[in-house]
Order: structure tokens, then C-alpha cells, then sequence
């Protein structure tokens, strides 16, 4: 099966990339005219001074060096990079990086030509994207509503995994829905921020601080969350935040860094009514597996985990999380009602380097019937075959650490009623239906 064993996928891969790269013979392709607004939609984002890519993406002079290489990556779907399957589950999604088949073909035979440059008159107007330290989604929102920073913490230079886990006040007086949150790390601590996670403080009726829903997280390939129409997250009065932020030392000292998480809230624009909207939280929901786990030196390992629920619910993200050894991960429902199994979402080119949470667009988010099971599994792979595997001759556990291993994934749940979810299933179908009529017509 394809999500066995990650030799055989990487195989597979190899294959393909090769038949991709001997391709017939394509119209002339040149950077300026094609390439140079393939590499804009799709490369410049982290491929330019100061962000997280390697290289500098930002004209035809610093392309060209790496011609052959990003035509290799591209073909074998290795960048931009996304960890999503094309060939199962839902594929309509917001903020999808995978690269289009048509601009991956012009790549590879643009390289196949000899990457040449064309006119300078056929270039686009070069693009501006936000520096480092700034609001990705303030071009579209404008600043934050409401922000809140992690107290200070010294990051070393050199070292290891280091974790700070503060809890500081959120200095929210008022409940209220928010329209999208993001996370932001230091424009100094950008490339030794692994991730940062926040999470609500509540007082109990004992009026001890216990742990609440999950706010936001940085990560890299994570741009932030907006909630999807008729959903409420809301944001909980006289609360705390709790920060659990991973530092990975990367050679610059940052002595009182802070990390900040921004809140959007809805305006009146938005024709927002709360009274209508069902309550959306993003939780892991215990889809670890069991939790703890043991993975033999040369080995490999499938974990599974299961939820259900007493009412229907809406799935408007899944956000998978595993670590070196982890090689794939699929999210399914089984309705016992019917019997039925289908698989939601399916990831398996795994990189641990990048964490995507996939946001299902509007009207094709997966809609749970009440009773059904949320199944989560991940399959892990601690042989010499795994290429990102560090050393195949250890045992690896569950932790926290990058060279231990997860088995989890975050996600975005809208908790509906029956006249919710037969409205929003009926009107699936509808939008399915003329999708198909399109498609149809369209042959």
C-alpha cells in the first residue's frame, strides 16, 4: 500500500520525477515570460533576503544557479512544499501551495530548454511581500484587534531543544467571537522559533486556573486561522494565556525575546450575528494513538486514534503533526450507522519541517453525522530507508523533542445541531452537484 512504507513511496517518486524530466518536446519556455510569475506565486514567498529559504528567488540572475535543482523539486512535488495527497480526500482547500501540473511542465522544460531568459519586456511588476516581523494577514485584515506577548525569555546562541512555558494575562474584558488569529515570532528569534503554541486559562468553579481551548500556534508553513462563516471561536473574559513555545538555538543569541499573538475580531462589516453562529474550537481531541509509543532501531509503527461524537460536526481544518520518523497520516470517518469508511485527508510525503494546517474551503468542509468516529492514523518508518530519519539505530519515543516522536493532529471542529447539519448537507450536495454539471460540460 502507498502509505507502508515511505521506500517504496520515495521510489515511486523518483519514478515519476524521471519520466516528468524526459518529457516530449514543449513550446519555447522563458523565465521572463512564463517562469518569472511561476516562481512570484509560488517561491518568492520564502525565497527572498531574510526569510526562511536557503536562496534568494528574486530575479532571473539568482534563479538560474538552482535551475536544475528546482526543476528536480518541483517535479518531484518536493516544493513549494505541502504535505497534502492530491488523490484522496478533499481537495478543496484554502491557502493550497501544491504547485499546478501545467506550471510544474513549464518548469521542467524550461530547464530542459536551458533556462533562458527571454525579453526583459515580458517580466511582471516585481511583487512586495511582508518582511519578517510583520502581520501576514494585516494586507488583508489590517492590524490586530487585541495582541498578546509571551514574557521575556533569553535565547542562546548554541544548545538544545529549550521550551518556555509561560502564563501571562490575556487582557481580554469582553467574551467575544474572533475572525482570525495569528501567531508571530520575533523578527530576531524568527529562524530558532520552532513553534509557538497558545492556549486559554480559565478558572473553574473552584476558581482554579485549569487549561482551556487552544489559541493559536506559529509554525513554519502556517500562515495563521480565519474562521469560516457561521462559525464562533470565541475568546473567554478575564482569562490567562498559556505559552508553550519550542526554541531550537540556531547561532544568534536573542536576549528577552517575545512572541506575540494577534486576534482579530468580526466589525460590523461583516454582518456577524453570534446568535446564529455555532461554537467552532480547535482541539487535538486525544487522536494520539494512546499516547505513549515505542519504535524498535530499524523498525516502523502505525498509530491510531478515535473520536466520537453525540452531535454533528463540521471539519474546517486538519493540521497532522509528527516528527522525523513520521512518514504519513491520514484522517478518516466511520459511520457505524452505515458502515461506511471514507478518508478525509491524507498526507504522504510527510516533512516535518513545514506544518500546514489544511483549511477546507467553504461548502466542501466534511460534514460528521452524530455517532460517527473521527479515526486518526500515522505510520512511522525507523529504518535507514527513511531519508530524513537521523539514525535508524536508536529507539525512538513518544516526547517532546524533534528527535522524539508525536502522533497528533490539531483541528478545527464546527459543533452543529441536526437542522444545522441537514441544512449545510443539503446544500453540499446542491454545490456538488453543479460542480459535476460544470466539469461535465466543461468535456
Amino acid at each position: 500500500m502507498k502509505l507502508l512504507a515511505s521506500a517504496g513511496l520515495i521510489g515511486a517518486v523518483g519514478v515519476m520525477s524521471a519520466s516528468v524530466l524526459a518529457e516530449e518536446p514543449h513550446a519555447k519556455v522563458t523565465y521572463a515570460k512564463e517562469v518569472s510569475r511561476i516562481i512570484q506565486d509560488n517561491c518568492q514567498g520564502c525565497h527572498q533576503p531574510s526569510q526562511i529559504g536557503p536562496m534568494s528567488f528574486m530575479s532571473y540572475e539568482e534563479v538560474r544557479p538552482w535551475a536544475p535543482l528546482i526543476q528536480l523539486r518541483v517535479a518531484q512535488r518536493e516544493m513549494p512544499p505541502y504535505q497534502y495527497d492530491s488523490d484522496v480526500g478533499v481537495q478543496h482547500l484554502k491557502g493550497d501551495w501544491r504547485m499546478a501540473q501545467e506550471d510544474i511542465d513549464t518548469i521542467v522544460a524550461w530547464v530542459n530548454q536551458g533556462a533562458p531568459f527571454g525579453s526583459a519586456e515580458d517580466l511582471p511588476p516585481a511583487r512586495e511581500y511582508p518582511p519578517v516581523g510583520e502581520w501576514r494577514l494585516a494586507a488583508e485584515l489590517g492590524p490586530p484587534d487585541h495582541t498578546v506577548k509571551s514574557s521575556a525569555w533569553d535565547v542562546p546562541a548554541e544548545g538544545q531543544d529549550l521550551w518556555w512555558k509561560p502564563e501571562v494575562d490575556s487582557g481580554i474584558t469582553e467574551s467575544r467571537c474572533i475572525k482570525a488569529v495569528e501567531t508571530l515570532p520575533s523578527k530576531a528569534a524568527h529562524g530558532s522559533t520552532h513553534h509557538a503554541n497558545s492556549h486559554f486559562m480559565v478558572k473553574n468553579e473552584m476558581g482554579e486556573w485549569v487549561r482551556g481551548d487552544r489559541l493559536s500556534e506559529f509554525a513554519f508553513g502556517k500562515l495563521g486561522e480565519m474562521v469560516p462563516k457561521g462559525a464562533c471561536r470565541k475568546v473567554p473574559e478575564d482569562s490567562k494565556v498559556g505559552w508553550e513555545v519550542h526554541y531550537y538555538p540556531d547561532g544568534n543569541a536573542v536576549p528577552n525575546d517575545q512572541v506575540t499573538v494577534g486576534i482579530w475580531y468580526h466589525d460590523e462589516e461583516d454582518n456577524f450575528a453570534e446568535e446564529d453562529a455555532y461554537p467552532q474550537d480547535l482541539r487535538a481531541y486525544n487522536l494520539n494513538g494512546g499516547g505513549d509509543f515505542l519504535i524498535p532501531p530499524h523498525g516502523t509503527l502505525m498509530t491510531q486514534g478515535f473520536h466520537s461524537f453525540d452531535h454533528p460536526v463540521r471539519v474546517d481544518s486538519w493540521q497532522p503533526h509528527m516528527h522525523l520518523r513520521g512518514v504519513a497520516m491520514a484522517l478518516e470517518v466511520f459511520d457505524p450507522a452505515t458502515g461506511s469508511r471514507e478518508v478525509l485527508s491524507q498526507a504522504s510525503n510527510w516533512n516535518a519541517g513545514w506544518n500546514h494546517s489544511h483549511t477546507y474551503e467553504d461548502g466542501f468542509q466534511p460534514l460528521i453525522p452524530a455517532g460517527a468516529t473521527l479515526v486518526l492514523t500515522a505510520w512511522y518508518d525507523n529504518t535507514e530507508g527513511n531519508p530524513r530519519n537521523p539514525d535508524p539505530d536508536q529507539w525512538v519515543g513518544a516526547g517532546q523533542r524533534t528527535t522524539d516522536e508525536m502522533s497528533h493532529a490539531w483541528i478545527a471542529l464546527t459543533h452543529l445541531d441536526e437542522e444545522g447539519y441537514e441544512q449545510m448537507l443539503a446544500e453540499q450536495q446542491e454545490l456538488l452537484k453543479s460542480q459535476a454539471l460544470v466539469a461535465g460540460g466543461a468535456q
